[in-house]
């Protein structure tokens, strides 16, 4: 089935079956690879895209639910990787390996957008996201720098 996707600003035509999660469509399909594949149940955050501006689990969301929406992919956040959430990533140098890093920033951005100085519980209440190396501190301060930048 043919589906058209706005992804970052652009729209995009693509011939996928109506189930196939987004992540794969984006990955495979399209070539936005910032986008990771972690668990594929939802459940690590690594897949997060936004999805009409709200944090999305692309691993588990079939492109048919995304066809009439705004997508935005790690790619798409900032032309120039200065959103306030990227810059705040490089100063608290928050990634270790940096697998988890472009869904924990996709997320972050998603809060803030909502929530424009959250506290400690805050941050910890919308920052599901899995992250092996256990850099959950420096994304916490990471989330505060940015907020007070904006």
């Amino acid at each position: 089935m043919n589906f058209r996707l706005n992804i970052n600003g652009a729209v995009r035509s693509v011939d996928a079956h109506p189930d196939m999660p987004l992540l794969w469509v984006l990955r495979d399909l399209l070539g936005y690879t910032g986008t990771k594949f972690g668990c594929g149940a939802g459940l690590c955050g690594a897949c997060t895209v936004h999805i009409d501006g709200k944090a999305a689990r692309s691993c588990i969301t079939p492109v048919r639910s995304a066809a009439r929406a705004k997508i935005t992919t790690i790619e798409g956040l900032s032309a120039h990787n200065d959103h306030p959430v990227q810059q705040a990533w490089i100063a608290e140098q928050v990634p270790q390996c940096g697998y988890c890093q472009s869904g924990m920033i996709m997320a972050a951005a998603a809060l803030l957008k909502e929530n424009k100085r959250p506290s400690s519980a805050d941050i910890a209440a919308a920052m599901t996201n899995v992250c092996r190396c256990g850099t959950y501190p420096r994304v916490e301060l990471a989330i505060k720098r940015a907020a007070a930048a904006a």
